[in-house]
């Protein structure tokens, strides 16, 4: 013999309030153990710059060369950790600092130098090309990280 269950409207109602209640339940707490844009550390933001190099004639037969970092420049949030992954495009070798940060490394051709740093204080900073800093050497070569 097989048994019937008769639900009524009032039973039914209270069924759907209370897995209404905890689907929201539920929802409060995933929602609480996300990550908030203050207080909580947050995944490293990652960069990809390259080294470039421009070169042109002028109308007297000169030729003007001028290395550069590309994207000239970056914008960070201040407090988070960064990674810059910088590959050496054009020119041996680019020694470079970041002013400010107290950073210093070395960009070759063909390979990839990775750089870590969380900024405590808004600002700009140079990402300054030792080899490259005048005209007559290819540059100014430098790039801006920008801490908001």
């Amino acid at each position: 013999m097989s048994k019937i269950f008769v639900v009524s409207k009032r039973q039914f109602r209270v069924a759907g309030v209370i897995a209404l209640a905890a689907i929201l339940a539920c929802g409060y707490l995933f929602w609480s153990r996300s990550e908030t844009v203050s207080g909580t550390p947050h995944k490293e933001q990652v960069f990809h710059l390259v080294t470039g190099e421009f070169k042109t004639t002028t109308d007297d037969g000169n030729e003007l060369e001028v290395y550069r970092f590309d994207p000239g420049s970056i914008y960070v949030r201040k407090g988070e950790p960064v990674q810059l992954n910088i590959t050496g495009i054009n020119g041996k070798s680019h020694p470079f600092i970041i002013e400010g940060l107290n950073i210093r490394g070395e960009v070759q051709k063909g390979k990839v130098t990775t750089v870590r740093f969380t900024a405590d204080q808004p600002g700009t900073y140079p990402i300054v090309c030792l080899t490259h800093t005048q005209l007559k050497q290819g540059g100014p070569m430098v790039g801006y990280i920008v801490v908001q």
